[in-house]
């Protein structure tokens, strides 16, 4: 299995070692058919919590974030089977994190901080999970 990419820079900003394992965490759960939600919903926790952190709110880790789910650079997979509620929250990961720290302001506008995604996730009917 090849593992899927995860930029490393942004702009010469480094991104975090810590955001890499996040991402595969996420990614592992999506690959499961059918999806565990309880599962995914821990590891999207866990990605979120880091990227709302001072140390994970770096423009370099929020665009690596935002690329590695719009891109989907090595992933073995096609399409999230997940409900709307998660496939909702990862398309917005995937299309305005990356604003989160430059333009915050259009990040907020489309609920893609990482706070905003965070809050997002954590109003999910825990037995929607």
């Amino acid at each position: 299995m090849r593992e899927p990419s995860v930029r490393t820079t942004h702009e010469g900003e480094p991104v975090s070692p810590r955001l890499r394992p996040l991402l595969l965490s996420v990614y592992d759960e999506l690959r499961h058919r059918p999806t565990n939600l309880p599962s995914l919903r821990r590891a999207l926790e866990e990605l979120l919590v880091f990227l709302a952190s001072p140390e994970g709110r770096t423009n370099a880790n929020c665009w690596a974030a935002d690329r590695f789910f719009a891109l989907g650079e090595g992933w073995e997979i096609e399409e999230w089977s997940v409900p709307d509620e998660y496939s909702d929250i990862l398309g917005d990961m995937s299309g305005a994190l990356h604003d989160t720290v430059q333009s915050p302001k259009v990040a907020e506008n489309f609920e893609s901080t990482p706070e905003q995604l965070l809050q997002r996730l954590r109003a999910i009917p825990s037995s929607a999970a």
